[in-house]
């Protein structure tokens, strides 16, 4: 565009910063943290359960053939049990979340006054002065006085609420992904070696699943890694002392 000549064309002011609106978007590991615990828990448990029962029965001195049907076996057993165990928990959860909402419901509707005080004292409490904490409870209130309550009461919300079916799918698969691993390995070494490399390649992937679980939530993942690794290597040694005991009583 030309500028008429009497008048020099208009240059910022450097003077004055610029106004930007800038979209500032966290993510945080709580936000994770109902499918991540289920995911880990399950992965955890398939990998050590049934790479301890692979172990047990390889030192009982049975077959091949006897290792894989009791890897299979503890497979799709443990995978069962453990969605229809994290199934029955988290709706045992959601169903005292359901009854703590619906009394809340009730008493927002027979005693309002009552429940804006109770609301405004809990802002108080976190160091609002009580004029503000009233003012926050009331517009807060007006907005959504149940979703108030609910997450500031009752400790409720989107992130942390109950979903039984995500957690049971979740446990089902997780589990039966890492049980998957020391059957393969059954399978696929000589059946002479197949105590020490179901062993070894179980806590090389509890130790990789261990360091993924702690990235993933955001925790150092070392500790984490000799955690799990110190603990699943107890419980495969206890497994197998205890199969290599009644194999020889058996015998």
């Amino acid at each position: 565009m030309a500028f008429p000549a009497c008048l020099p064309p208009r240059r910022a002011d450097l003077s004055r910063p610029a106004v930007m609106r800038l979209v500032h978007r966290e993510r945080h590991a709580v936000q994770r943290i109902g499918w991540l615990r289920a995911a880990v828990l399950g992965a955890n448990d398939g990998l050590v359960s049934t790479a301890s029962l692979i172990v047990g029965v390889a030192a009982a001195g049975v077959g091949r053939g006897e290792i894989l049907i009791a890897g299979l076996a503890g497979l799709v057993a443990g995978a069962m049990s453990m969605a229809a165990g994290e199934y029955v928990s988290v709706s045992s959860q959601a169903d005292a979340e359901k009854a703590d909402l619906e009394r809340e419901r009730g008493e927002l509707a027979a005693m309002p006054e009552a429940e804006l005080e109770e609301l405004a004292g809990i802002y108080a409490a976190r160091g609002l002065d009580h004029d503000l904490a009233m003012q926050v409870a009331q517009q807060l209130t007006a907005r959504d006085a149940l979703g108030a309550h609910a997450r500031d009461e009752l400790g409720i919300t989107d992130v942390a609420s109950a979903r039984p079916v995500q957690a049971a799918f979740v446990s089902a698969a997780t589990f039966s992904a890492g049980a998957a691993l020391p059957v393969l390995v059954a399978a696929a070494v000589p059946a002479a070696v197949v105590l020490p490399a179901v062993a070894l390649s179980a806590l090389v992937g509890l130790g990789a699943l261990g360091g993924l679980g702690a990235a993933a939530g955001g925790a150092a993942p070392l500790k984490a890694i000799l955690r799990v690794v110190f603990w699943s290597a107890a419980a495969m040694a206890v497994t197998a002392g205890v199969g290599r005991v009644f194999g020889v009583a058996v015998t």
